[in-house]
């Protein structure tokens, strides 16, 4: 029986954070300098993407990430804020795809694609015991 889902594209969602330490190239070993960290970027731009679509998921589904098509286009200082947005693209069984972008106080600074498999929680975390 083929998965039917509620969610819908044009479904959007934003989230906002602001550029830790933490946070860093240097902390995160992506790079040697004090700026927000790629991997940070697109660690908010899952999210975002994640937390949008999980009010729409039964209490048995959860979604993980299975795809990301990134650019990070521009660094961004330790300190100022980053609004990531996100839009759902494409809806195919159980693949959602989302349009995100990434923004600080000075304009865009990354963009892309990234996608998330809708899953059973229970049946999901069985197969990782069975491997």
């Amino acid at each position: 029986m083929p998965y039917e889902s509620n969610i819908k594209t044009g479904l959007k969602g934003d989230q906002e954070i602001t550029v830790t330490p933490e946070q860093s190239a240097s902390a995160v070993g992506s790079g040697l300098l004090d700026v927000l960290a790629t991997p940070a970027m697109i660690a908010l731009m899952e999210n975002t993407a994640s937390s949008t679509i999980q009010p729409y998921l039964s209490d048995k589904e959860n979604s993980v990430g299975s795809e990301v098509k990134i650019q990070h286009i521009k660094p961004t200082p330790i300190g100022m804020k980053v609004r990531c947005e996100c839009e759902v693209i494409e809806v195919s069984g159980r693949k959602i795809t989302f349009q995100v972008n990434a923004f600080d106080d000075e304009g865009e600074i990354g963009k892309g694609q990234h996608s998330r498999f809708i899953v059973d929680t229970e049946r999901f975390m069985e197969k990782l015991k069975k491997s």
